[in-house]
């Protein structure tokens, strides 16, 4: 089957293009490749995919994607993605991730796509305290404007489907994590600053909570509901595992073996949400489940940045600028 994939160039998207060229599909990557996007990710599989360089904003470009495509299906990744960045740049996030949805709804729509699968994410649900879980029913209750922005990505998706018909399967992944991901992230900032020796921050006092899920893991999550899904079904997808922050800090410097003096906790985000806690069990019906613990990932993940840090040095003009803006 012909699939493009909007964000094929991301750090997800592109995980996403390298499992399903595996699987046999049909791909076509549609990507702006802003500061987040990059080829690099899809040099495994350069030459099983076509590429377009186009903005989900603009409507007329994307069009001509799906006139010389003719895709049966839509795999929607492409985002603004960063919360810090959403509190610095709120008109970006309601431009792409609105705005965007819309065009690929209208195009869909317009081009009989059999299935549209709309990546959402667990921040559309708020906060919850140090108990429960939300489930696929949760009410949306977003805090930041990135969440705000991907929740009315969500309910864009779901209205097209009830109002149109348009088969659209709704994914919210938990917190995503591994290689490739783009440095101005959790995880990779830790990793980067340790590696430098540099100061590590940590927003408040690093009790937030969240669910980590491995990127591999996610991708396969996504294929499988992308195959086996039923349309109109909103899929929960998390990792097994709840960490505070500082836990995974701490997890990161045993595994580089820098000691913890390195942390500095600063003044917290603001709205900072608590706990993200998902329950999985539909998509678990389905036979999927998190095969990568957080312990392994990080392995795995550190060794890639110890292993990719040339492409990370390529990122530090962007990230110097960025580090500066929020965390001064």
């Amino acid at each position: 089957m012909k699939i493009v994939v909007t964000g094929g160039a991301g750090f997800i998207g592109s995980e996403f293009v390298r499992q399903a060229v595996k699987a046999g599909y049909k791909i076509s990557v549609v990507d702006a490749l802003t500061y987040a996007g990059d080829l690099e990710r899809l040099k495994s599989v350069e030459g099983y995919y076509r590429f377009y360089k186009v903005d989900i904003v603009d409507k007329i470009a994307l069009e001509k994607v799906f006139k010389k495509e003719k895709p049966e299906i839509i795999v929607h990744f492409a985002a603004e993605s960063h919360v810090d960045r959403s509190i610095l740049e709120p008109n970006v996030f309601i431009k792409t991730n609105i705005e965007g949805t819309l065009n690929l709804l209208d195009l869909s729509r317009k081009y009989g796509i059999q299935r549209f699968i709309n990546i959402s994410t667990d921040e559309v649900y708020g906060e919850l305290d140090e108990e429960g879980k939300f489930t696929e029913n949760s009410p949306l209750i977003p805090n930041s404007p990135y969440s705000v922005s991907k929740a009315a990505q969500d309910m864009l998706g779901r209205a097209y489907m009830r109002t149109y018909g348009l088969p659209v399967i709704t994914v919210r992944p938990s917190n995503n994590y591994g290689h490739w991901q783009y440095p101005e992230k959790f995880i990779p900032v830790v990793i980067i600053k340790a590696l430098k020796d540099e100061p590590i921050p940590v927003y408040g006092t690093g009790k937030n909570i969240r669910q980590w899920l491995y990127v591999e893991d996610c991708a396969e999550a996504v294929l499988k509901i992308m195959e086996e899904g039923s349309v109109g079904e909103v899929y929960n997808v998390a990792g097994t595992e709840e960490l505070r922050n500082i836990q995974v800090v701490e997890i990161i410097l045993q595994a580089l073996h820098k000691p913890k003096e390195l942390i500095k906790f600063v003044q917290d985000r603001p709205g900072h949400d608590y706990r993200y806690s998902m329950n999985s069990d539909k998509i678990k019906r389905l036979g999927w489940y998190p095969k990568t613990n957080f312990n392994e990932g990080i392995k795995k993940t550190v060794n890639w940045y110890l292993n990719n840090f040339a492409w990370v040095e390529n990122k530090m003009e962007y990230l110097r600028n960025f580090w500066t803006k929020v965390y001064n």
